[in-house]
């Protein structure tokens, strides 16, 4: 059985990521992008799926204990025996032509018995490549198809039973390196690289890229990690960012909403883009909105809510039957249905974000506003009609609120973008639509018997996305229905503390009922708090979210309050954005209360 998902650690170079267990294995990567097929998928099966640990070969379970190295990607994990210490350190160095993950074993204490168990099978667990010896007795090379890896290391290696499996000791003050490195069959094997210097070049590229960040205050340090984890999820040669490097972990354990999510969604581009110019980071700013004007181009109705990390269009999903699932959650499910079908809300967050890369300085050429024009023409064709909403239900298309009112931000982000940049336009007609939408939502959204907006028109249902209609400027934070909606969501969506997306026993999205709370819902109420004033309670809730990071830092997409366990693929790109917005508008807030009364909040 896998780790727990909280259990697992990242660890990434700018084309694909590895998830680590804390006890030493390598469960989860794919080579040689993020969404290529896993050569390690015990993530969603057995060891026999793929996987690659090293631990002490010890009668008693080790003490163990883990960190990231400073801000970085480096993870260090210490092996605390009777016999002595160890610390693996695992890395994957940035990309320069070719992928590898690094992993050191270093004696700190004592002498340590320690074993090593690689286990390759391509194709999300089904391929068994062909292994042969390199010269020199320096390592392994195993193929198959279009893959080949080569593992080197000075520790004698040995196959056993389709497995490769070392056995060695290490002692205090010694450094036992193991590089496994990817290339396509056709090609050259990967060229051998020093280990040690590896490491040192990651850090010291880590350490340069943070020192970027100028964010300072109480919550620098999780907005750090957040940004780490953002930029670990970064396709480098497009700019493309992924929403989690994982698929199918599962919204509940044992349950079917289990999703591809390897691929970019146009709806993180708004929240993506302007947490990178927050924090400074406006070189991975340009590429994200570069990405997101080549996704773009094309006819207008055929825009999608998602595309591949270089802007594939046709993701089409299938399930791999021969994977059991993370702890039996089946279908194991590679590619995204959902890349069909029709969301209105990702015009709202296109715009929006256009407008922020612009207002940020990342002005875009005359072609981008031509097609900002043209798929505006196209949503007013089309905003009146049922989509599948924010949440991708699969039971059919509703009058969603949310999808009604970020139609509105569309129109508006273009009008404000016309009106500062001078573009040219029809604003008149363009005011004129932005009136008659909002009209409808507040006349259709509206449901005075739950005294809240709700999920759809005329239905009674509460949605945690309506806690975004004050954030993205719909209606100011104090009026009255914003007010109501709130405490409607506080009273019926809060569980144990936490926000549930909606009441999955109640709405039909045609799947069985049952799911964690959807973090980023959680750090939205935060962000509500503030701006009614209740600063204390912000507080008291962003920190408890923080404390459901793991101990490396990362979030999952939702935490089951039942079981206190992450569930949702891991780590999740939606849920770092939230967290670096929200720690930034409080420490903002906080720094506004302290100019006004001399001193911070209580």
């Amino acid at each position: 059985m896998p780790a727990l998902i909280e259990d697992y650690a990242l660890v990434a170079d700018g084309h694909t990521a590895a998830l680590i267990s804390r006890d030493g294995a390598v469960d989860w990567l794919c080579w040689p992008r993020f969404d290529s097929g896993a050569c390690f998928a015990a993530l969603l099966g057995t060891p026999e799926n793929g996987t690659w640990r090293i631990a002490p070969d010890v009668a008693t379970a080790p003490r163990t204990t883990r960190r990231y190295r400073g801000d970085t990607l480096i993870l260090e994990t210490d092996f605390e025996t009777p016999e002595g210490t160890v610390t693996v350190i695992d890395f994957m160095p940035p990309h320069n032509g070719w992928s590898s993950l690094v992993r050191i074993v270093e004696g700190k204490r004592g002498r340590v018995p320690m074993r090593m168990l690689l286990t390759l099978r391509f194709d999300y667990g089904f391929s068994v490549p062909w292994v042969t010896r390199l010269a020199h007795g320096s390592g392994i090379r195993a193929i198959v198809g279009p893959d080949t890896v080569v593992l080197r290391t000075s520790v004698a290696l040995r196959g056993e039973d389709m497995h490769t499996v070392a056995e060695f000791t290490v002692a205090e003050g010694e450094r036992i390196p193991f590089t496994l490195a990817y290339s396509p069959s056709h090609d050259r094997l990967a060229p051998a690289k020093d280990p040690f210097d590896a490491l040192a070049r990651t850090e010291a590229h880590w350490h340069a890229w943070t020192a970027r960040c100028p964010v300072a205050g109480r919550y620098a340090a999780p907005i750090r990690r957040s940004l780490l984890t953002l930029k670990a999820l970064a396709y480098a040669p497009t700019g493309g960012i992924v929403a989690a490097p994982t698929t199918s972990l599962p919204e509940r354990v044992g349950g079917t909403r289990n999703w591809d999510y390897r691929y970019c969604w146009l709806r993180d581009a708004t929240i993506t883009l302007l947490a990178l110019m927050r924090c400074g980071y406006y070189d991975e700013a340009r590429a994200w909105r570069l990405w997101l004007e080549r996704a773009l181009a094309g006819s207008p109705e055929q825009v999608q809510i998602m595309y591949g990390v270089a802007g594939e269009r046709r993701l089409p999903e299938t399930e791999i039957d021969w994977l059991p699932g993370y702890q039996g959650a089946r279908p194991v499910r590679v590619g995204n249905n959902a890349v069909g079908q029709l969301q209105l809300d990702v015009y709202g967050e296109v715009m929006n974000a256009l407008h922020l890369a612009r207002v940020g300085g990342l002005h875009a050429d005359e072609t981008v506003w031509s097609v900002q024009c043209v798929m505006l023409e196209h949503l007013e064709r089309i905003w009146a009609q049922p989509d599948e909403g924010i949440w991708e239900v699969r039971s059919g298309r509703r009058q969603f609120t949310f999808s009604k009112f970020m139609a509105w931000v569309a129109f508006d982000r273009a009008i404000r973008s016309a009106e500062q940049f001078s573009l040219p336009g029809p604003l008149a007609h363009w005011r004129e639509l932005r009136e008659r939408i909002h009209a409808d939502v507040c006349a259709r959204g509206w449901n005075a018997k739950r005294g809240a907006f709700t999920q759809a028109y005329g239905s009674d249902e509460l949605d945690a996305s309506l806690l975004l209609m004050p954030l993205v400027g719909f209606l100011p934070p104090d009026d009255a229905r914003v007010v109501s909606t709130v405490a409607a969501i506080e009273r019926d969506l809060l569980q144990d503390g936490l926000v549930l997306r909606y009441l999955t026993r109640e709405v039909d999205d045609g799947l069985p009922p049952g799911e964690g709370t959807f973090l980023a819902c959680s750090f939205w109420l935060v962000d509500n708090l503030a701006l009614q004033g209740r600063l204390d309670e912000a507080h008291e809730m962003y920190e408890r979210l923080l404390g459901l990071t793991n101990d490396v830092g990362l979030l999952s997409e939702e935490y089951d309050v039942r079981t206190r366990h992450f569930a949702g693929n891991f780590p999740q790109a939606f849920s770092h954005v939230a967290l670096v917005h929200t720690g930034l508008n409080l420490m903002r807030h906080e720094q506004a209360m302290t100019h006004v009364t001399g001193h911070p909040p209580a």
